[in-house]
Parts: C-alpha cells; structure tokens; sequence
C-alpha cells in the first residue's frame, strides 16, 4: 500500500466525489501521473477562484473525464504545482496529510505541509539521530 507523508498508509482522500489519477478515492502516483495528483485538499470558494482564473476550472462538469465539478468542502486529490502555484499566491487550501502521498515531502517541505495542514495536531515529529 502506498504511504503519506507521515510513512503511515496512505487514507482515503475523497470516494464521494471520487478523486485520485487511478479515481480510487486515493492520491496515488505512477509514471504517467505527469501532474503528481498527490495532496489531498480540502476545496474552498477561493481557491477553486483562484484556480479557475488560472486556467483550470475546477468548478465546471467534465463528465468525459468522470470529472463532477468541485464545491467549497470537496477534497480532491489536487496535482502538486497547482497546490504549489497557490501557495504562493497565498489561496492554498488546506491538506489532509494523512491522505497526502509520500512523495509530496521529496518537493514541499515537511514544515510547509503542516502548516497548511487539516490532521496534523497529533503529529509528532520523529526525534533527531544522535551521533
């Protein structure tokens, strides 16, 4: 079973609606997921706003792509760069850590992660090595 960033098995992200690359409820990843559909977000009005201004609408029915159309509340395993590009504009929504996979920690650092996080307040950072 795949991992989230706290090394745990990765949770489900969403079954209703149905999220993940595989639409398995799960931010899984493999080598054609080029968009790295990893973190687990929490859908809010401003940044399905900020989303949309930039060119993904993720407001909108796409039914082709089995793709409902997201609401305020939704979460959704969103690609990392989007999830990046808005925390950079300051319109990040928050993350389910628990349901974020692994590789998310190989580019946003740990820190980052749970400052924006949803189910962190328990986490407690493993000790550091001593020499």
């Amino acid at each position: 079973m795949a991992k989230n960033v706290f090394g745990q098995d990765l949770l489900i992200c969403s079954a209703d609606p149905m999220t993940g690359f595989f639409r398995n409820g799960r931010c899984e990843t493999c080598g054609e997921d080029t968009g790295m559909h990893t973190v687990c977000a929490e859908m809010t009005a401003e940044f399905l706003a900020f989303s949309k201004s930039v060119g993904n609408d993720l407001s909108s029915p796409v039914p082709q792509w089995r793709f409902p159309g997201l609401h305020p509340g939704d979460r959704w395993c969103l690609c990392l760069q989007r999830w990046l590009q808005a925390l950079h504009a300051g319109k990040a929504p928050k993350l389910l850590l628990r349901a974020t996979h692994i590789s998310a920690i190989e580019h946003v650092p740990m820190h980052v992660l749970l400052e924006h996080s949803l189910d962190a307040e328990d986490y407690v950072p493993d000790p550091p090595m001593e020499d």
